[in-house]
């Protein structure tokens, strides 16, 4: 079944790895015309961008807490046709029990994970409204904004801002036509949980009623379903992808 994406241009920060790599590589097979960003990898990025089928495709650098890096990833977005789709997918991780960490570990966590996604989030609205596009917006959040994680005070605040300000932002461009809804992973398994101990990984799975980590391809494949027109009556909605973990 086609989801309708074909020749639709999508930004999905944080691409070059990970989720953000995975989403990108889903809605590729799916036609769309997908643009790669990263912040400090571009030759991981560059592979990404040679493993997608189709064409017309785009790698850039983006530093979602930076401003001026949007609104020039936006501007050379603008002269390649009209943006469809963003997936608010990048994001950075400073984890410490909360009376150890630091002012500056939780701030930088902030302002990139939410700041950084708002930012995005209203470029890509006013291009959106600009073409005339009545077009789709999927932020990555996280069962930890969900439901909180030890260690994680920083981050969990962040998707959980994010979650709420994406609840807020679909109330203020439906009637345009625009969908803003969240995608909540629980524990997937990428380079991060790979490094973890049997043992730990063991106690992880242990919590889980589906018993077993999700993979990124679950992941993608919700993405790409709240940015198809299969989805086109919901937004403001967070599709928690986490076998269960919390509901």
């Amino acid at each position: 079944m086609s989801l309708g994406l074909a020749e639709k241009i999508i930004l999905v920060t944080g691409s070059s790895r990970g989720i953000g790599a995975g989403i990108a590589q889903r809605l590729a097979k799916e036609g769309a015309r997908l643009v790669v960003t990263y912040s400090s990898n571009e030759a991981q990025a560059q592979k990404v961008l040679e493993s997608l089928p189709g064409q017309g495709h785009l790698c850039l650098s983006l530093n979602v807490a930076h401003e001026a890096s949007i609104e020039a990833v936006f501007a050379k977005i603008s002269e390649t046709g009209p943006l469809y789709g963003l997936v608010n997918n990048a994001g950075i991780t400073r984890d410490q029990l909360l009376l150890r960490m630091k002012t500056d570990d939780f701030d930088a966590v902030l302002n990139t994970n939410l700041r950084g996604a708002f930012l995005c989030l209203r470029a890509a609205v006013k291009a959106m409204l600009k073409a005339k596009v009545a077009g789709s917006i999927v932020n990555i959040s996280s069962v930890s904004g969900e439901m909180g994680t030890p260690g994680q005070t920083n981050y969990s605040a962040a998707k959980a801002g994010l979650e709420g300000m994406t609840k807020a932002a679909a109330k203020e461009v439906a009637s345009r036509g625009i969908r803003v809804n969240c995608v909540a992973p629980g524990y997937i398994a990428t380079e991060m949980t790979g490094a973890l101990t049997d043992d730990q990984r063991a106690k992880i799975v242990g919590q889980i009623p589906m018993g077993e980590v999700g993979s990124v391809e679950d992941v993608a494949s919700a993405t790409a379903f709240l940015l198809s027109n299969e989805a086109r009556y919901i937004t403001g909605h967070t599709l928690s992808v986490n076998g269960g973990l919390y509901m």
